[in-house]
């Protein structure tokens, strides 16, 4: 078996752990049918092998007040490196994500704000960055799917 692959139970343990990541190794092991020491050895190596980064905390947006939210293409004038486009969109912190994609667009950054107007001013500060050639954005109307992280499929 390939040692990066990972095997029936540690799918099942991220699972238990992506849904609630403060559940106990006791919890997690009765959801998967395993010991809570066999658990903590099995959480320890997957933080060891870096497939486990951290444990955190979902947060509610519109509960907090961010309740609208858009993606923002931004298109570059010239040549602009990756580090460049970073270091200016990681000042916001209205931007919960931003890449680098293929096309005629060069960087999508997905934004929250608390409503239409903030969203505006958002999108006019990204396109003032001086390697900003334009923007276009489209606001998101409903949010059908959120994963905190993909998780492989279960092996069939």
């Amino acid at each position: 078996m390939d040692p990066e692959r990972l095997d029936p139970l540690d799918q099942a343990i991220l699972r238990v752990l992506a849904d609630d990541a403060r559940a106990t190794f006791a919890q997690v092991g009765e959801a998967v049918s395993l010991s809570a020491p066999a658990v903590k050895r099995r959480v320890d190596r997957l933080r060891e092998r870096g497939v486990i980064r951290g444990f955190t905390v979902r947060l509610d947006p519109a509960a907090l007040g961010w309740h609208t939210e858009a993606f923002v293409e931004i298109f570059c004038q010239g040549s602009t490196s990756p580090a460049t486009m970073r270091a200016a969109v990681e000042r916001y912190a209205e931007v919960v994500s931003a890449s680098t994609v293929t096309g005629d667009v060069d960087l999508v950054v997905q934004v929250r704000a608390r409503d239409m107007r903030h969203l505006e001013e958002v999108v006019e500060r990204l396109a003032a960055e001086p390697f900003v050639a334009r923007t276009r954005s489209t606001i998101v109307l409903s949010a059908l799917v959120r994963r905190p992280e993909a998780l492989p499929a279960p092996d069939a």
